[in-house]
């Protein structure tokens, strides 16, 4: 059974910092893109940032608005991806997401993700 859990989500001021975790299980981790996604209130769910296996080169892709300021990383010993969110911005809220999909060019569409997280809760107040 394929598990994603994420970790490391809470309250933080603006131009604080918080590292989001993600640890898989039930899947061959190295094998798959990750991806972080977000969804605010009354918003859609929009794309974060991904990570392209090793084998495929390990590329990153992030949204523009987090561009500078975040960094998605992969440990494949580890099972575990990671979101390191500095300079964070009170549009920064929402709900972070996990997702795991096979090997794509196109990371930024929740379509190319078969498996996700129930996600942590990021708030940044201004």
């Amino acid at each position: 059974q394929v598990q994603l859990v994420e970790s490391g989500g809470g309250l933080v001021q603006a131009g604080g910092s918080l590292r989001l975790s993600c640890a898989a299980s039930g899947l061959t981790f190295s094998r798959y893109v990750m991806a972080w996604f977000r969804q605010a209130p009354g918003k859609e769910r929009e794309f974060v940032a991904a990570v392209r296996t090793l084998r495929s080169g390990g590329r990153t892709d992030y949204t523009d608005s987090v561009k500078g300021r975040f960094t998605i990383s992969r440990d494949n010993a580890k099972n575990t991806v990671y979101l390191q969110m500095n300079s964070l911005k009170p549009e920064d809220t929402a709900v972070y997401y996990c997702a795991a999909g096979e090997p794509t060019y196109f990371t930024s569409r929740s379509q190319s993700y078969d498996r996700w997280g129930q996600g942590t809760q990021v708030t940044v107040s201004s």
